[in-house]
């Protein structure tokens, strides 16, 4: 479950909804444009007499490139072409399922004010890192058991209450359950919602990709991790910005090792999306998680100069969201359903890793 940022790009500041700065709701997004054509005068004699010739100097570009860039091209074509579905309305919401008093809760729980980021790391030691790869593994078998119930004419309240139950039967608790007043065990997030759907009785439609986000709290531990999934017979282009979203995640990840810093994660995940003319959203973006559910470091999945380095032992989020078109967004009044801002369909993967000496250990696996 991801954080909310208004990022200033001028002055490299930025203000967090979670965090201690006062929060700011409306979102930036910054236009990336390629580097420009490299045009210089010649120095030979014979240029000197023509002082207002231009060369322009290119590389020479192999068999293989070519047919690479064509292919590219045609990719880039196929991208567009998908079904604009019916904008996304909500259905009923229904109310909050119940949790064992037995089960610990964690401390937000009691309270509808959205807590304040935490400013410390979470950096573990070997006994905090079995835990940790307790609840993640948990979390992903959680997701992966709801990802099989999306088809046509299920309801995303069907999803929650699956989820919601196959935690509590773990003896855990959902974390998005009272997060900051948040209604339901889990985030649902189909066609152009971007992130932080709630369930309700809408139901699954064929040619739907709908992202699930779960959140597990075990021994006093989140484990976090979300994924898209395809419902029925999907678009060509739908199914290109899911695939390259997963591949934006796993590509932001082979970054990380002790001593990286924070800011290649979003150069790296910012080059894949470019080559496939998708938008990295820029206002969701990855936290630190661990005994507190919303952290520093702050991961920005779009380009940014922020400082910051990994450091063995520490665990994070990474979680790109993709767009076919704006990665503008507007949020209900519901203050968590957030959309494109153009109805684009927007699609989403995350992971908590570990960071260790020579890379990142990826938790949330089963």
């Amino acid at each position: 479950m991801e954080l909310a940022a208004s990022v200033s790009h001028g002055h490299g500041s930025s203000s967090f909804l979670h965090g201690s700065a006062k929060p700011k709701l409306n979102s930036a997004s910054a236009l990336f444009t390629g580097a420009p054509l490299s045009l210089s005068p010649s120095s030979t004699g014979r240029q000197a007499r023509c002082p207002k010739k231009l060369v322009v100097h290119a590389k020479r570009i192999s068999g293989l490139e070519e047919a690479m860039r064509i292919r590219r091209e045609r990719e880039l074509q196929t991208t567009t072409k998908f079904r604009k579905r019916p904008p996304l309305r909500r259905g009923r919401v229904s109310p909050r399922l119940p949790v064992p008093d037995h089960i610990p809760k964690p401390p937000y729980v009691s309270s509808t004010s959205l807590p304040d980021l935490s400013p410390e790391y979470q950096i573990h030691d070997s006994e905090s890192i079995a835990k940790m790869r307790a609840v993640c593994e948990l979390a992903a078998r959680v997701l992966d058991a709801a990802g099989k119930l999306v088809r046509p004419s299920v309801t995303t309240n069907e999803i929650d209450k699956a989820v919601h139950q196959m935690i509590i039967e773990a003896g855990a608790y959902p974390s998005p359950l009272g997060y900051g007043g948040f209604p339901k065990s889990v985030c649902t997030s189909v066609n152009e919602c971007m992130c932080h759907g709630i369930p309700d009785s809408r139901q699954l439609q064929d040619g739907d990709i709908i992202n699930i986000d779960v959140t597990v709290y075990l021994n006093g531990y989140h484990g976090d991790t979300s994924k898209t999934f395809l419902c029925g017979n999907v678009s060509d282009g739908l199914k290109r910005l899911v695939k390259v979203t997963e591949e934006c995640l796993e590509k932001g990840i082979a970054v990380c090792k002790d001593g990286a810093s924070f800011k290649k994660i979003g150069k790296r995940i910012s080059e894949h999306a470019e080559k496939y003319g998708f938008g990295v959203v820029e206002r969701f973006v990855g936290h630190g998680v661990g005994k507190v559910f919303h952290s520093e470091p702050i991961i920005y999945h779009n380009r940014n100069e922020n400082p910051g380095c990994m450091v063995e032992g520490q665990t994070f989020t990474i979680e790109p969201i993709l767009t076919m078109g704006s990665i503008e967004c507007i949020t209900w009044p519901d203050n968590w359903t957030t959309l494109t801002a153009d109805g684009n369909p927007a699609a989403q993967f995350e992971h908590t890793i570990l960071i260790t000496r020579t890379g990142a250990e990826i938790l949330t696996i089963c």
